[in-house]
């Protein structure tokens, strides 16, 4: 079976046990279910598997984007190959010729051996073939700056799906790296870091971050004030990584646009149970 047939009946199987619906008259506004690295609990991270799956049961979800030797930019959380992958090196002293003859499925279970690092190109297109997952896509730009900033917007640009892509990673810190997706393209949507609630008002100031990240929950007030200002909230972290029903519940019920999890299709199931 191929790496696109594994997925599938994956993603048919995941959708058969995790999809509850809801009544409509009970429904709340749901936040985007974003997967940390995909679906991390039932496919390799960072994997066209894994992503082909979240898409496939409307899932949203975020990946790493680093570069090879060789300028390529590819789909990798960390700096080395070692722990995703059968190899051993640091990413910037292979050229992507190199990286592609890696397994990067084996290590999470022989059904996927034969996936591949993917490239930031090759993810763009399956996003694209994808048009009507109604799916947020985060992208956590580890490395930045020499153009990187710049060519994943225009790849996104060139895949027609730059309004799905929220920006995070180095973005949520660095001023001159929302400036620099900016000036790439004023419809790239940025992430901004609130390290508390009193940094919140900065933000809503800010013309490069339409969105305000967040690993608290948000008051009342905190929320009025960002939707005021047309912008969204992304909340992340340690009080929502895990199986937190208590915290995705409260997140919700305060309007938080996008939750980002291990989790995903848990937190997807807690969002169409009937609130009560």
């Amino acid at each position: 079976m191929n790496a696109t047939c594994r997925s599938l009946a994956l993603a048919a199987v995941l959708l058969s046990i995790c999809t509850t619906p809801a009544a409509a008259e009970d429904s709340i506004k749901r936040p985007f279910s974003v997967g940390h690295r995909g679906l991390v609990q039932a496919a390799p991270e960072n994997t066209l598997a894994a992503f082909r799956a979240c898409l496939s049961l409307r899932v949203g979800f975020e990946f790493d984007v680093r570069r090879t030797k060789d300028g390529q930019l590819v789909v990798l959380h960390d700096p080395t190959v070692d722990r995703t992958t059968d190899g051993k090196s640091a990413l910037a002293e292979l050229t992507y010729d190199e990286l592609r003859r890696l397994d990067a499925g084996a290590w999470f279970d022989s059904a996927f051996r034969g996936e591949r690092v993917p490239r930031v190109d090759e993810f763009f297109e399956l996003l694209a073939a994808h048009a009507s997952a109604a799916t947020l896509i985060a992208v956590d730009l580890k490395e930045t700056g020499n153009g990187i900033e710049e060519a994943v917007v225009r790849l996104a640009e060139q895949r027609k799906v730059l309004d799905r892509l929220i920006f995070i990673g180095e973005a949520i810190q660095s001023a001159d790296v929302r400036s620099r997706l900016r000036t790439a393209s004023p419809k790239a949507q940025v992430a901004r870091l609130a390290e508390a609630t009193e940094n919140i008002a900065d933000i809503v100031d800010d013309k490069n971050a339409d969105w305000v990240y967040v690993r608290f929950l948000p008051t009342v007030e905190d929320m009025r004030r960002v939707q005021s200002a047309g912008k969204r909230v992304f909340l992340a972290g340690p009080l929502v990584v895990g199986t937190e029903v208590e915290n995705w519940t409260k997140a919700a019920k305060l309007g938080v646009d996008a939750i980002l999890t291990d989790y995903p299709l848990e937190l997807q199931r807690q969002l169409r149970q009937p609130q009560r």
